[in-house]
């Protein structure tokens, strides 16, 4: 690519619009939180930055590594960061994008036409929550090299050495006195690592881990059409993706869609690489066009002659798209980047989806009579589930179902106060009935296996199992379009289960009903895990609990491996008394509970699908490849 003079990334690019005091004092601001997912964040702005040059046509490598010592190195093969002279601040350019809000080449249309980090805060709020950040830059021949400390330089920029490369190498330690967690999570950023491989074709993303001796090279020259290919593994689908790419008047938009036999709906959309994960104009112009175009055909091909149009709910369901646009200035609501506000969007989008879907349906009619067939066959659905969820209602249950032996409520009547514990067994129950603070603690055993949702999708057969009934009455929320998360019962939903492969099973068709059907309760933080002990261990007349094999083996290794120990291995919370389970696994002061997030729901997607689906090709193959990294099975 030739550069232009107006195009040249240099000092003069660099505008600075604030300063970066504010950042450690109000950090979820910038990064959304303290927790796993603002740490997270630190890497995707570093990477974001990457992308940006990739875009611009600069970079086609990029090279993360999660270091022993907890620091991450991000390095591509960009440009470099300018490190001349800013001529307003008299200071390098790079110690300005590090030290300064609002500072950066992101405003300047001739530096960045398309870009994700356009608040031009990234770097600089990288840097103002490390304990210590490095970086090094090569350019003009040169490396140069600059190191800080929470946001502040520690040594002036100063010249290392020569080379014939160019690009940028940032070394960063998160500062353990902003974040809850310093440790990263390797699949975290793989999958976002991955995310980016697929949205930008041919640019090369290496992944390695120290700690662990993983890694990871992703490259898809196939693209979108790769990225589909990966979602829908485990799903049964009814064409091939149909894809489509256009550019008008600088807005780019690319879409890949495609139908499978399932009943969930899964779009992804991206603007500038960014996942708009609530959406946005984009997403709105592609539902409706998507919706008009199979009402209008429906209509034509003499499928559908009802007066009432089919709705978007049906229209949608079994689709899983990804919705790709590069905008030069977008509107987003905040630094987080999760939704999309420019109006000249929609329109775009809706036109030129509109254009390409009656197209294809023209060309290959077909395929349109399958997709609408099965949409046709969702509206009927739909109708025969809202007379079931009317059976489910929470009052009508409370009063009809929810007999003694089954829920065993709390007297509290605040739901931010109150606790449903699900428990796997009437055994379990039991205890846990006795064990429980009759105040804010309700039981709802359940007996056996409740129904796997992922098989039995549609809301009319869910609905007909007791057990399922049972739960949504008792969560007091409803479901499908009669849920209403204001009315949610309990602020805290623990599955409590035992510690063996049924429990296991039981824990993980829950989850898949929660993520499935009450994804709400799971994004707002109300869902969480009990963790009960593996091991009892008594030596004379000191008991302790041991919640994993490792946890034994360190009182084991305290105690001195002295003979005279009892080891008992819980195999179920039966085992346990009552005063044993309130101890160790309700109590709130000493109890562990691990509350369920949903990181990546890509990936919860897709494993979702494959574990729990009708592909048992696909599930045999994963278990294979993941059953190596299979520790402490009980059989």
């Amino acid at each position: 690519m030739t550069v232009t003079k107006k195009d040249k990334y240099t000092a003069d690019s660099i505008q600075i619009l604030e300063g970066t005091e504010a950042v450690r004092k109000r950090p979820g601001m910038y990064i959304g939180d303290v927790g796993v997912r603002g740490l997270h964040h630190l890497v995707f702005e570093l990477v974001d930055n990457s992308i940006d040059e990739v875009m611009a046509g600069y970079c086609d490598y990029i090279y993360v590594e999660l270091r022993k010592d907890g620091g991450v190195v991000v390095l591509d093969n960009g440009r470099g960061i300018p490190v001349d002279i800013h001529p307003q601040a008299k200071k390098p350019a790079l110690e300005i994008v590090l030290t300064t809000l609002h500072a950066g080449g992101k405003f300047s249309n001739s530096i960045y036409k398309i870009s994700g980090g356009l608040h031009g805060v990234g770097l600089s709020v990288v840097n103002a929550l490390s304990k210590r950040l490095e970086v090094e830059v090569m350019r003009d021949g040169k490396v140069y090299y600059q190191a800080y400390e929470k946001g502040k330089p520690i040594t002036p920029l100063t010249e290392k050495g020569s080379t014939d490369k160019t690009g940028t190498k940032i070394l960063f330690y998160p500062d353990p006195d902003i974040f809850e967690t310093t440790k990263f999570d390797y699949e975290i950023i793989a999958n976002r690592l991955r995310e980016l491989a697929f949205l930008n074709p041919g640019v090369t993303i290496e992944l390695k881990d120290e700690n662990t001796g993983k890694s990871n090279v992703f490259k898809y020259e196939g693209g979108l059409i790769q990225f589909m290919e990966y979602l829908s593994k485990g799903k049964e689908v009814l064409h091939d993706p149909f894809y489509f790419k256009r550019e008008e008047e600088n807005l780019v938009i690319e879409v890949v869609l495609q139908y499978n036999t399932g009943y969930d709906e899964l779009i992804l959309s991206y603007v500038n690489n960014i996942h708009t994960i609530e959406g946005g104009t984009h997403v709105t112009g592609f539902r409706s066009a998507l919706t008009k175009v199979v009402n209008s055909f429906a209509r034509s091909w003499g499928l559908w002659k009802e007066a009432e149009s089919l709705s978007g709910e049906d229209v949608r369901e079994g689709l899983t798209a990804i919705i790709s646009t590069k905008v030069p200035n977008p509107q987003f609501e905040g630094q987080t980047k999760t939704k999309l506000g420019n109006s000249e969007v929609k329109k775009f989008v809706e036109k030129v989806v509109e254009e390409e879907l009656t197209e294809y349906f023209t060309k290959n009619p077909d395929i349109g009579k399958l997709i609408i067939g099965k949409i046709i066959e969702a509206y009927r659905a739909r109708q025969a589930a809202r007379k079931a969820r009317e059976l489910v209602r929470r009052k009508s249950l409370l009063e009809s179902t929810l007999l003694p032996g089954k829920l065993a409520d709390c007297s509290e009547k605040d739901p931010s106060k109150c606790e449903l514990f699900i428990v796997e067994g009437e055994s379990a129950g039991g205890s846990a009935k006795q064990a429980r603070d009759r105040r804010y603690q309700a039981i709802l055993p359940l007996r056996g296996k409740i129904l796997n949702v992922e098989k039995a999708q549609h809301l009319t057969k869910i609905l007909s199992s007791e057990e399922i009934k049972t739960i949504i009455a008792s969560l007091g929320t409803g479901i499908g379009q009669d849920f209403d998360l204001s009315k949610l019962r309990y602020h805290k939903i623990i599955i409590m289960t035992d510690a063996d492969v049924d429990g296991a099973h039981i824990r993980t068709l829950l989850l898949t009903f929660f993520y499935r059907h009450f994804r709400p309760l799971i994004e707002g933080g109300y869902v969480y895990i009990a963790q009960p002990p593996l091991y009892f261990l008594r030596k004379g007349k000191e008991e302790r609990y041991a919640y994993s094999e490792e946890e034994k083996e360190e009182i084991l290794k305290e105690w001195g491996y002295p003979d005279n120990v009892y080891i008992q291995r819980y195999k179920g919370l039966g085992e346990m008394d009552p005063d044993q389970l309130r101890e160790t696994t309700m109590d709130p002061q000493k109890r562990i509970l691990l509350q369920v997030t949903i990181e990546d729901a890509l990936e919860a997607e897709r494993l979702f699908s494959i574990l729990m689906g009708n592909n048992v090709e696909e599930r045999r193959n994963f278990i294979e490849q993941k059953a190596k990294f299979v520790r402490n099975l009980d059989i």
